[in-house]
């Protein structure tokens, strides 16, 4: 199977890549927008994750990898609602992260997700984009 591509949203202030880091793995958990749901559901074990920090760093900081695809989220009200988490660790920091402005500014990523529909906590990358992210963050 190819390699899909993702990003993931996260207020540094509640778990920022350091904490994941220390972490070593964690559940993805808490997602409660059905679009954000429906692209965990879509993701598979070995699938790459860009780790954006939002609120006021507004960055992608890191790279993930999928480790367990979904299954249902404990942190749901009740089991029949439908909510999934799915496992992510850690790969490795970007050596700079790459801003928000960054890929604003950047021709090729101007239909990219996390410019088009912004608040979107989980959405998928093109493989070009995530590719993009990569070389910006060297």
């Amino acid at each position: 199977m190819t390699t899909q591509y993702w990003l993931v949203k996260q207020e540094p202030e509640d778990y920022s890549w350091d904490d994941f880091v220390r972490d070593g793995a964690t559940a993805w958990t808490g997602v409660r927008n059905y679009a954000a749901r429906n692209h965990l559901k879509a993701m598979r074990a070995g699938d790459e994750v860009l780790y954006y920090h939002s609120g006021d760093a507004k960055s992608i900081v890191g790279l993930a990898r999928v480790k367990r695809p979904a299954f249902p989220d404990a942190t749901a009200d009740s089991p029949h609602e439908g909510w999934v988490a799915v496992e992510l660790a850690p790969v490795k920091p970007l050596p700079a992260p790459v801003t928000l402005a960054q890929v604003k500014a950047d021709a090729a990523l101007k239909d990219m997700a996390l410019v088009r529909i912004s608040r979107l906590s989980v959405q998928p990358v093109k493989p070009a984009e995530f590719a993009r992210i990569v070389k910006l963050a060297k």
